[in-house]
This record gives structure tokens, sequence and C-alpha cells, in this order.
């Protein structure tokens, strides 16, 4: 299962108006204004600039330029005033929350549509009973995907009150739910795995969000069902790939949260279509979410509704599952070109940072500060302070790159670096510094209750395991997209665009 991050370093420019924030700015597809009734709160990442006049944030980072008469709507909302009435305002909220800049926050007496939850399982009986006993209150349908019992699924559902639909031979999750979708006739389906344990609410919580007509599917936060037992239960409760982590965020490729696991995810059936595309049979919610935000609508997460889930533990198990989720990366990119490259970043950053690794770090600083002070030229025609605004900017988004790169040898490249370290003795040092500091760097970041040592271990097992399945997809789908960088040295208008990975 792949994960994209994006990170700050130069800005691509945006020029939108109050009056015609409808334009397709940054290449995004136009949808219908933010309703009036809605409010807005800002991403921690949004800063405003030039009397409000300029605003820097959102994923990937950009800078925004505002009209005179948008700047008053900005300080109206971010005092926490609805959107209101009126065309321009809606969409220019829009555009701001596709921006990553602000989330919506729907109004509490939002209407609550109707929902069916949906829940594949094969086997499993008894982990369906536990999910099932956090569904009541709910209509519920239970898709047998060709159990090897069937009678002993049927007796679980038929007690928990849910309608049974049974599969007569096995077609994988993304096939089940799309089963049950079909079934379904509520406005809302929630899919829900048998092996989660769902609180009851969750959905009521969640349910809002639908008031806005744009938005297509939201998603809760997966956590742990519990803190964890063991070296590796532990890094899975604080580090699991199906966590999307504590931030709101709009969801789509290149946003700060790509994409969201299908474990707990509610959708609107309209939207919906026909589903998952059932021949994955991993990342098919990668491809629903990319699908759907290819073809105008929203989706968000919202952290601050969360499901429990049984993650795995077990070495054998956890590794082979991440060696799946790896084999995702090759079929998804032939399905969504140019979205999942080995990294993907400015080519001026991974330039310096070759130059480092090749042990010339002096030329490489010098590249750097070459690109910060074209950027600080670009910058002082809307900032007081370009240079301290340029430093900060691609300063923080080369350390990022270099990050970036790191955990990419680690993650897909390490079959290639091996050979290199082997034959270049040189080379050994910084290529062995630059695959364990991007685990120290993120150990440092989240503070995990497990020592250091173990965990960096276990990350980087994590890290390896995934390649593997890219590799692996990648014979099978005979492409090489997965495994190849995307380096860009500049945007239409002269100013290098942000710095991002999917790895």
């Amino acid at each position: 299962m792949p994960k994209a991050v994006s990170a700050a370093h130069t800005l691509p420019t945006w020029g939108i108006d109050a009056e015609d924030a409808a334009g397709n700015a940054g290449g995004m597809i136009d949808v219908p204004p933010l309703p009036a009734d809605f409010r807005l709160h800002p991403d921690p990442s949004l800063g405003i600039r030039q009397d409000g006049r300029v605003l820097l944030g959102g994923a990937p980072y950009r800078l925004m330029r505002l009209t005179a008469r948008a700047v008053p709507m900005i300080g109206a909302w971010l005092d926490g005033k609805p959107v209101g009435a009126g065309r321009s305002a809606g969409l220019l909220a829009r555009r701001l929350v596709q921006a990553g800049m602000m989330h919506p926050v729907p109004p509490s007496d939002a209407t609550r549509p109707s929902v069916t939850v949906v829940v594949p399982v094969r086997d499993r009986s008894e982990q369906l009973a536990r999910c099932l006993s956090g569904c009541r209150g709910t209509e519920v349908i239970v898709v047998d995907d060709g159990s090897a019992d069937p009678a002993a699924v049927a007796e679980v559902a038929r007690a928990a009150g849910a309608r049974l639909v049974r599969r007569a031979s096995n077609g994988g999750p993304a096939a089940a739910r799309n089963t049950g979708l079909a079934c379904a006739t509520t406005e809302l389906v929630a899919f829900v795995d048998s092996d989660c344990l769902p609180r009851p609410g969750w959905i009521d919580a969640l349910l809002p969000h639908f008031a806005d007509p744009a938005v297509a599917a939201v998603a809760p936060r997966i956590v742990a069902d519990g803190p964890g037992s063991g070296l590796l239960g532990r890094y899975e409760a604080e580090r699991s790939a199906l966590d999307m982590g504590p931030a709101e965020s709009i969801v789509r490729p290149g946003a700060a949260v790509p994409y969201v696991p299908s474990a707990a995810l509610i959708v609107r059936r309209s939207a919906a279509g026909t589903g998952f595309d059932a021949t994955l049979r991993v990342g098919e919610d990668v491809d629903l979410m990319w699908r759907l935000a290819a073809e105008g609508h929203h989706v968000r997460y919202d952290p601050s509704v969360s499901v429990a889930h049984q993650h795995r533990t077990r070495p054998r198990q956890w590794l082979a599952q991440r060696v799946q989720y790896g084999t995702s990366a090759a079929p998804l990119s032939v399905r969504h070109p140019g979205l999942l490259p080995a990294a993907s970043m400015a080519g001026w950053s991974a330039a310096a940072w070759g130059l480092v690794l090749a042990r010339r770090p002096v030329a490489g600083a010098l590249l750097a500060a070459g690109t910060t002070a074209l950027l600080a030229r670009k910058l002082s025609i809307w900032c007081d302070r370009p240079w301290t605004m340029a430093a900060r900017l691609s300063g923080g988004g080369t350390l990022r790159a270099g990050e970036q790169l790191g955990r990419t040898l680690t993650r897909t490249w390490w079959p290639l670096v091996l050979p290199v370290a082997a034959a270049v003795p040189r080379s050994r040092l910084p290529l062995a510094a630059a695959t364990v500091l991007p685990a120290l760097l993120e150990y440092r970041r989240s503070r995990p209750g497990t020592p250091v040592v173990p965990w960096a271990a276990i990350r980087l097992a994590d890290d390896v395991a995934y390649s593997v399945g890219v590799w692996r997809g990648c014979l099978r789908e005979r492409t090489t997209a997965p495994l190849l960088p995307r380096l860009w040295w500049s945007s239409a208008d002269g100013i290098t665009p942000p710095t991002s990975q999917s790895d």
C-alpha cells in the first residue's frame, strides 16, 4: 500500500480572485461552491503575509495571491464566521479546501443520510462477531466471500440481525465490497472490514461531511486495538500502515493524506458507481480514491473519529503483508500514470544530495545556496523579507528531499544500491548514513515508546519488505514506473514546484 508525503520546498503561484475563483488554478477540477452554512478552520501550515494578500501553506506547499476583495472574507472565516451566501465566496472557500490550506466544518444540525454497513468476510467468524457488535442500530449486509465454513459465518450474521449475501467463490475484498454495494439501497454505504472493531457513534460523527454535495467519501482514523504487546505489536500500534495520522486533510494525490484505507470508509453510492476495481487484490482503496479525485469529487479524512483494527503482529504474517502492499505499486502506476514514482522532487535538490553522496558536500551546498538565491529573487515581489522566507522554504525542502532520497534507498532502490556499495568502497559510508538517518529522524519526530535500535531495525525491515513487493509487482506488470524518479526543474511560470514523494 503506497504512502505519499508532501514536503515544502519552493513555490508555484496562484492568482485567485474572490470573483473568479472557479478558474482551473493549479490544474484542479471545478466543483460546486462550499455550502454557505459551512465554516472553515486553518490548516497548521497556513501562513498569512502582505496584510492578508498572500497565503502560504497547504499540500503541496504553495503560495496563493488574493485580490483585495478576498482579504476580508479570509479574515471573517478565520474569526469563525460561516462561508456565507454568494457564489464567489463559496468558490474561494472551495479553493482553499482543495489546496489543503483550510478545512471545512459542517453545520452541527446537518441532515444525517441513511447508511448501510457492508462487511466483507471470508471465514474469521469470531472476528466478524466482534465487528458486528459495534454495528448495532444500523442496517448491515455481511458478504461471505467464499468461506470454507459458511455455516459459522451465517450463524454470526443471523445472531447480529445482519443480512447475509453469499458469494459462491472467493473474489477478494474489492469484489465482496462491490457485491454489498450493489445490494444496498441507502444513499450512503459504510465499508467495514471484519477485523475492525467499530465504536458506537463513529458513523454518525462522520455523516455531517456529506452535507457538502462535492464530498463522495469520508474516512476515520484507523488505530490499533490496544497498545500492542512485544516489539512488533508496539511498532504497529505506533506506526501502522493503515493509520494516516492525526491531521485532518482532503484526500487526493499530492495532499498531506493522499489516500485512505478501505478498512473503514463511508461512500456516497451515486459517486462510487460500481465501486472498487475487483481485479486488484491490494491497492483497490487507493485506486478508488484517486478515481474519485480525478472525477472532481472530494474525499475527507477526519481523524477526530477512529475505528480500531486488529493489526498483524506475527513476524512472518507481518512481512508477508508488507510485501503484498508493495505489489500494489505497479498496477496502480499502470492505472494512474505518473502518480507513483520512486521519488518525486525538484531536480536541484536531487542534484545537491547527489553531490553529497559523491563526497562533494561543498559543491552540494553551493548548489543549494544558488537555488535559494533564485527563489529569493522570485519571492521579492510578494514578500517583505524574501531572503528569510527563501532560506526557510528552500533549506527545509532540501533537507526533506534528502530524507526522501534516503527512504527511497531502502524502500525501492536497495537491490541497486548494494552492488554499488560493494563495487565502490568510498560510497559505503554516505550510503549507510543515507539509509539509517531517515529512520532516526522519524523516530525523533514521533517519539515512540519502543527503544530506538529495535524500532529502527523494524522500520528498515518494513521498507525492505515493501520494496520486495514493488519489484515483484513490476516484474508481473512489466513496468519500471515505480522504480524511476520524477524530477522537475521549473514550473510554467519559472518557479520551482514543491517537493513531494510517493513511495
